[in-house]
């Protein structure tokens, strides 16, 4: 059974509308706090996989940088600051491992119905880079034949796009783990000082932890809002111990952390290119370890372009030290939320696990 959260597709007045009241409501600690995007999410119960679509109003400027050693990705190339395109339609993060690089089809005919994408002769082609994680040991059929669900799955997230989300066991993180819990979708915002908004969206499926040893406690504690992962704070002590890395197996290319940054800022590809390097900051500081050569850590950062970027290098300072903090938020989020699968033997979900703290 396939599963879709959203809100619709975006066209017309439908379109206008959202993107009026993305700039006058109260932040919700989203990505879809950032004004000029929508986010879409499917999954597949069955198959416990899914697709999370991250759609612009309009075209972007988008950039990427990859520090894991085991990355699957589509389209990326375009999004090198030397490369000639310069805008993207939408951004997608799925599970399935090669196999769901096919969600960006899927993603690009949704668009072409709303009339997305650049006009080569009657056609219209929208760009649509992609990350994909490995999710195909968690206990879900995989045994889809000749037709992987990842094309409808990105289709229906694509069309589905909207201000809503879910968090958890959700979209691309619908069936992603960590060595010792169920991963899974997260998402985070904040206003810098300079009133920019920030967002990050982030599916956590990695090799290692997000949590200090055996305890309830995030690696990302420091930089919680509130009790958005659930308050703890920091262990009064790290010991030798907790410090010992705990990791998922040992099968190569079998873990990712794929994530996007986004902001309402002015920016060229080269300064998104800087602002996915510095959110990898926030990747290492919530994961132990991080950037293994059994992770494919990838990292897109789009711009929508709502405000201008003042001061130059001081401003697009501000913006990565915020991605780097609010990156870390969502991964502690994703994981925080997440539910465990319906299989035996599967993570337990940090609720359950941790439920007396």
């Amino acid at each position: 059974m396939t599963k879709v959260i959203g809100g619709g597709s975006v066209t017309g007045k439908a379109c206008a509308a959202r993107r009026a009241a993305s700039l006058s409501r109260a932040m919700k600690n989203l990505m879809t706090d950032v004004p000029g995007l929508m986010i879409g999410e499917a999954h597949n119960d069955a198959a416990a996989t899914g697709v999370t679509a991250i759609v612009f109003d309009r075209p972007a400027v988008a950039s990427i940088a990859t520090l894991g050693g085991a990355p699957g990705v589509r389209d990326t190339g375009l999004l090198e600051p030397e490369m000639t395109v310069d805008q993207v339609d939408a951004i997608l993060l799925s599970g399935g491992s090669a196999f769901g690089l096919d969600a960006a089809g899927g993603a690009m005919a949704a668009l072409v119905e709303q009339g997305r994408g650049f006009a080569v002769g009657p056609a219209r082609v929208p760009i649509v880079p992609q990350a994909i994680l490995f999710d195909l040991l968690n206990g879900g059929d995989k045994n889809w034949g000749r037709m992987p669900p990842y094309w409808e799955l990105g289709y229906r997230a694509t069309k589905s796009a909207g201000l809503e989300m879910a968090l958890g066991t959700a979209g691309a993180g619908y069936g992603a783990t960590t060595a010792t819990l169920k991963g899974g979708l997260g998402s985070a915002s904040v206003m810098t000082q300079s009133g920019f908004t920030l967002g990050a969206l982030v599916a956590v499926n990695a090799v290692g932890t997000v949590t200090i040893g055996d305890g309830p406690h995030f690696w990302a504690a420091p930089f919680e809002q509130g009790d958005e992962f659930g308050g703890l704070g920091l262990p009064k002590t790290i010991s030798e111990e907790d410090l010992r890395p705990r990791l998922k197996g040992v099968m190569p290319r079998a873990n990712t952390v794929i994530a996007c940054i986004a902001t309402d800022a002015q920016l060229s590809k080269a300064e998104c290119k800087r602002l996915a390097l510095a959110a990898h900051d926030g990747l290492a500081r919530a994961i132990r370890p991080a950037h293994t050569p059994m992770d494919g850590d990838t990292v897109f950062a789009a711009a929508t372009g709502h405000k201008p970027l003042a001061n130059g290098p001081i401003g697009l300072t501000e913006l990565t030290i915020a991605a780097s903090d609010v990156l870390a938020r969502a991964i502690a989020r994703g994981v925080y939320e997440a539910k465990p699968l319906p299989f035996e033997g599967a993570h337990p979900g940090w609720k359950n696990r941790f439920s007396g703290h």
